[in-house]
């Protein structure tokens, strides 16, 4: 998984183009397929934990990697991802580049899509 976030996140910024420049928004967008078969190693399936804040009193909440991968896989790669671009603006507009599906079907058909490896 996280072989595949550093990838994205370098297509998301720019970084692969010559033309980078850290203060523009540079990069493409990328369609992730597949996101429920994503493999992690080690014990991270158990071990991992993703909190979040209900913002009431006593609502710091918390669910495994385990339970986030059945119920949404697709936002397990996105948190992957927010982590390596950067938390300003550019970073907000960078995060909405990326399009991440469940399954194999994406509403992206008539684009001439790339395979990355």
């Amino acid at each position: 998984m996280g072989r595949l976030a550093t990838k994205i996140a370098t297509i998301l910024r720019g970084k692969n183009k010559p033309t980078y420049t850290p203060s523009m928004d540079l990069g493409d967008y990328v369609v992730v397929i597949n996101a429920e078969k994503i493999k992690v190693t080690g014990d991270k399936l158990k071990g991992k934990i993703y909190r979040y804040h209900t913002s009431y009193p006593g609502g710091l909440k918390s669910v495994t990697l385990e339970t986030l991968l059945k119920k949404k896989p697709e936002l397990v790669v996105k948190k992957a991802v927010q982590g390596m671009i950067p938390h300003t603006k550019l970073g907000r507009a960078m995060i909405k580049k990326l399009k991440i599906y469940k399954g194999n079907e994406h509403p992206h058909q008539a684009q001439k899509l790339e395979n990355i490896n």
